[in-house]
């Protein structure tokens, strides 16, 4: 019971502290509580706070590529499954990661001196508090302690959650959601939703998905001890509008990723019913609405109006899903 409820902490610190605070900067944590976190994380993992959020940016600046520190893409998904804190420990060697991507983290006295120059003493403490509290069974007790995190945050989100699971937003990697409840590893759990909206503090998106780790983040701004800055937005729908302006074009870039997450269901639908001309309609037009996003070059009147020719063509293609998205597109508010 000691070693879940520590561990359940130590994830609890990894998911609200780096991740959401620190990595992300979605929410700003009282002085007493982002000081808790940073002297439970020295002594249950040496993990250093400028390495993580330097490292995870850069996971996301480089989603699944040869630079990505942890890519189960490019390395394998057995390789960061096993060897996650390998991958963690030789990019943290990295300093040009650190300098690029490290910045914001905390730089004070205790970091310079104690949590950053003795990553690792901490953990030899908690190894020494668990023999003297439990005896020969305090060994078995640090082994959960020690091993929870990098297999669960590690191994499983980084590679499994690249790789295995639903998407609820059709993004351009391959993150996936491994569970729509995240309560064993704080939240990320729903790694789809977090990589679609990495600067939301909530990894929930629909209604039926539970992020404990939100749960968390709300009692503790209940009572003052968070600020959430960032939060993903539900899309708001209103009736139809009959003309494309500048207003129902940003509403729509707004919400691209509802907008895609709607194109790919009705894409799956096509597959399902074998519907090959409706399919190849779908396909081919879901690129020219990308591209609203995709291309700066062109003026707001010029995306207005391809805008407007897209749903014109949608809703006169004779394909049912194709004008259900052109109605939704036109109906967000």
């Amino acid at each position: 019971m000691v070693a879940l409820v520590t561990t359940h902490i130590t994830i609890a610190a990894v998911t609200i502290f780096l991740h959401r605070c620190q990595a992300h900067r979605a929410l700003d944590l009282h002085p007493v509580i982002s000081h808790f976190f940073r002297f439970w994380l020295w002594l249950n993992t040496g993990m250093v706070t400028k390495e993580w959020a330097a490292i995870h940016r850069k996971h996301h600046a480089k989603c699944e590529t040869e630079e990505d520190p942890h890519s189960p893409v490019t390395r394998g998904l057995e390789t960061v499954l096993f060897r996650g804190v390998e991958l963690y420990r030789i990019e943290a060697l990295n300093q040009e990661t650190l300098d690029r991507y490290g910045h914001g983290t905390p730089n004070d006295w205790i970091e310079k001196v104690l949590y950053t120059r003795h990553s690792y003493l901490g953990v030899y403490v908690l190894l020494v508090i668990d023999l003297l509290l439990f005896g020969a069974m305090g060994l078995a007790v640090f082994a959960i302690q020690s091993g929870w995190i990098p297999f669960f945050a590690a191994g499983v989100i980084n590679g499994v959650g690249h790789a295995k699971g639903y998407r609820n937003f059709d993004s351009a990697d391959k993150s996936a959601n491994l569970s729509p409840w995240g309560i064993l590893i704080g939240g990320e759990e729903l790694h789809n939703n977090h990589h679609t909206f990495p600067a939301s503090a909530r990894l929930s998106y629909k209604w039926w998905e539970f992020d404990i780790g939100w749960m968390y983040i709300q009692i503790m701004a209940f009572f003052g001890l968070a600020k959430v800055r960032r939060v993903s937005q539900r899309p708001k729908f209103q009736l139809p509008c009959e003309h494309i302006d500048a207003r129902a074009l940003q509403a729509v870039i707004a919400n691209r990723y509802d907008m895609m997450s709607a194109y790919a269901r009705s894409i799956r639908e096509a597959k399902r019913a074998k519907a090959e001309d409706a399919l190849q309609t779908l396909t081919s037009m879901r690129d020219e609405l990308a591209s609203l996003w995709e291309r700066s070059s062109l003026s707001v009147e010029q995306l207005v109006q391809q805008l407007e020719d897209w749903c014109r063509r949608a809703e006169e293609s004779g394909v049912a899903a194709l004008r259900e998205l052109s109605m939704r597109a036109r109906s967000y508010a």
